[in-house]
Parts: C-alpha cells; sequence; structure tokens
C-alpha cells in the first residue's frame, strides 16, 4: 500500500507540475498564436498595399507612354501634312522629280521614325496612321506624274497647294488628327 501511495504522490507530483509548467506555457502559445495572426494580418496587407502602389505606378508609367506616343503620332500627322511638308521641302532650284523625291522619302522617313509608337495605341489609331501616309504618297506621286518630271517644282507645289485651297471635304491629316486627339482625351479621361 505505502507504494501505492508512494505512486500515487508520484503521479501527483507530475500532474501539478505538469500543470504548473501548463500554466506558464498556455498563454505563452495563445499570445504566440495570436501574435502570428496579427503580423500575418498586417504582412498581408501591407504586401496588398505594396502591390497596389506598383501597380498604379505602373498606370502612370503607361499613361505617360501612350500620351507621348499620342503626341508623336500627332506630330508625324502634321509634318507629313501638305501644308507643312511642301513648304518645308520646296527650294526654287528644285525639279518636280527633286521635290516629289523629297516628299516621298521624308514621308517615309517620319513614319518609320515612328514605328514604335504603334505598341502604345489603339488599332484604330495606328490603322488611321498607316492610312494617312499611304494617301500622301499616293497624291504626291499622282500629283507629280501630271507634270513633267523636268518642270520647276513650283508647278508640284502650286498644285498641292491648289489641291489644299480648293477641296471642300477635310484633309485626310485633319482627320487623322482628330482620331488621335479623340482617343488621346478618351485615354486621359480614363485615367482620372
Amino acid at each position: 500500500m505505502k507504494l501505492y501511495i508512494c505512486n500515487q504522490i508520484i503521479k501527483m507530483n507530475y500532474l501539478d507540475t505538469f500543470l504548473e509548467i501548463l500554466k506558464y506555457i498556455l498563454p505563452s502559445v495563445v499570445v504566440l498564436i495570436a501574435t502570428f495572426l496579427i503580423v500575418n494580418k498586417f504582412l498581408v496587407t501591407e504586401t496588398r498595399k505594396k502591390q497596389l502602389a506598383v501597380f498604379q505606378d505602373g498606370l502612370k508609367a503607361s499613361l505617360h507612354l501612350r500620351l507621348l506616343a499620342y503626341e508623336r503620332l500627332a506630330i508625324f500627322v502634321e509634318r507629313i501634312s501638305p501644308r507643312s511638308l511642301i513648304v518645308r521641302l520646296y527650294q526654287s532650284n528644285m525639279t518636280v522629280k527633286d521635290l516629289q523625291i523629297a516628299a516621298v522619302h521624308a514621308i517615309r522617313e517620319e513614319f518609320e521614325h515612328n514605328l514604335s509608337q504603334q505598341i502604345y495605341v489603339s488599332t484604330q489609331v495606328w490603322g488611321t496612321v498607316q492610312s494617312i501616309k499611304e494617301q500622301q504618297l499616293v497624291m504626291i506621286n499622282q500629283m507629280a506624274s501630271t507634270l513633267n518630271p523636268d518642270a520647276s517644282a513650283k508647278e508640284l507645289h502650286k498644285m498641292i497647294l491648289d489641291y489644299i485651297m480648293t477641296t471642300e471635304d477635310k484633309l485626310p491629316t485633319d482627320i487623322a488628327l482628330e482620331v488621335i486627339n479623340n482617343e488621346a482625351k478618351l485615354v486621359l479621361s480614363q485615367s482620372a
């Protein structure tokens, strides 16, 4: 019986010791779990905030690039419009053929310089820009083909200016500028 009582006392000492240890460990575990949950929630929230900030910065950079593309394409269209192109290229000692070659070369060079802008604009705007380029080339080549290639470039210059002055419709370049402007305004309004 003594052995039984001794065993019971030893078991109680172990149980008391275990309960005593549990009394300190259990609150620590609860605090650890609560701290983990709070820190985890904080970290997830902060990570989302940082991701949102990175995303917004990306949108701002993208918007900036798109607006620059619209600007460059508007400049391109202005530079190849008959009003500015012929005035810019015309020299009194040129022949019709010289002015035609200079104009075609200038249009193609300007277009190639702006090829990369197509990745920032819609397919409609890019298609319009391509169409304007082709229309300008066709117009210059057709008008030049009706004149003597060795004649003074003044004749081609006058023919193009007469076309601009007498046409009742909007010039293709003016229509292209409207398309570019409208899309740029749409992009700006969507980003606000």
